[in-house]
């Protein structure tokens, strides 16, 4: 399959949501397969908070030859979100003002700025009706930001493991991730390793709310009766080592803000509204064991967009489902499209 990550340079200013602007920044992007003469295949995938732009990477089950979105049949976009540092602007990218790094002066994306920042690609692109939007958790809530802000746009949309406002609960898990990163003694310097070791523990503090109590049960049960050094501590601070191999703090600690931000109903037109504006054919998938966004969240997305179908995927894997239980998320986008 050949795949390459390409950069779109955005010219000009930016206004954001916080009221601040950001200028003349890069947006890291892979496209896979080809638009069709009709340009009717275009497919957007949004991916989660730490993942990247290459999305057979993260999703191998779903994106590939043979696989759901197989690039023979579909012209599929994934980009890399602001914030991140994984290509697209974030916290290590140069400042054109200043000529330095931004680090901790990065003004923090809303997921409504992200999608500003998307549709300035995909008029790049020359993409104008998506055939499928898909995004699940943090990438559910940009996409639902850029569909309630363009209800012409997607012909599909399929939110998986999402809502429509960040909950307290979710705000709360957020927060003590960023309270480790901040109490690391290197985050007061401004260098792009600050906050390093703090987010080893946030990311384990995370990881609670991806899984789920039977899917630590099966898959970190201790073989004998350990009395100290545990499968489960292992396991929390092998995924710690792991993240900082490959993320940063900076970047994690702004897009949690991010994530806390996310809200359809800011500003005078409340959520329920901004839903209603919806006009793809909606697909809203939850997973039963979903601990971050919980099933609940999902029924409200359903109860106000029109027509929309709800699925509840039955799975022991928690909030991870969605990377997981491809097969039966396979089944339901082949019912989806034969309609």
């Amino acid at each position: 399959m050949n795949k390459q990550i390409q950069t779109y340079h955005y010219q000009g200013t930016l206004e954001l949501e916080s009221g601040k602007s950001i200028r003349d920044f890069n947006l890291a992007y892979t496209a896979l397969g080809k638009l069709s003469e009709k340009k009717d295949n275009a497919v957007w995938i949004f991916h989660g908070m730490t993942a990247n732009s290459d999305p057979s990477e993260w999703w191998p089950g779903m994106v590939g030859e043979g696989k759901f979105f197989d690039p023979a049949r579909f012209y599929i976009i994934c980009v890399n979100m602001p914030g991140s540092c994984y290509g697209s602007v974030g916290p290590l990218s140069v400042n054109p003002e200043t000529g330095q790094p931004y680090l901790h002066r990065f003004p923090f994306f809303s997921s409504l700025d992200m999608a500003c920042a998307f549709d300035a690609l995909r008029k790049h692109l020359q993409i104008q009706k998506i055939f499928m939007g898909i995004g699940a958790s943090m990438g559910g809530q940009q996409l639902l930001s850029w569909a309630t802000e363009q209800p012409d746009l997607f012909e599909h949309i399929v939110p998986i493991a999402t809502n429509a406002f960040h909950s307290p609960w979710g705000k709360a898990f957020n927060a003590s991730q960023r309270m480790c990163i901040e109490n690391d003694h290197s985050w007061q310097t401004d260098t792009k390793d600050a906050g390093m070791a703090g987010m080893k523990i946030a990311r384990s503090i995370a990881l609670l709310s991806y899984r789920h109590y039977e899917a630590y049960d099966a898959t970190q049960r201790d073989l004998d009766c350990a009395i100290e050094h545990t499968r489960s501590e292992s396991y929390q601070r092998y995924q710690g080592e792991k993240l900082a191999k490959r993320f940063n703090a900076i970047s994690y600690h702004a897009l949690t803000k991010s994530m806390d931000s996310h809200h359809l109903g800011r500003g005078a037109v409340q959520a329920e509204s901004k839903l209603a504006r919806i006009k793809s054919n909606t697909l809203i998938i939850g997973i039963s064991s979903d601990l971050l966004f919980p099933v609940i969240e999902q029924q409200f997305l359903a109860a106000h967009i029109p027509n929309a179908t709800l699925s509840i995927i039955d799975s022991i894997y928690g909030h991870d489902g969605f990377l997981l239980e491809n097969e039966k998320i396979t089944a339901l986008l082949n019912n989806l499209i034969s309609k």
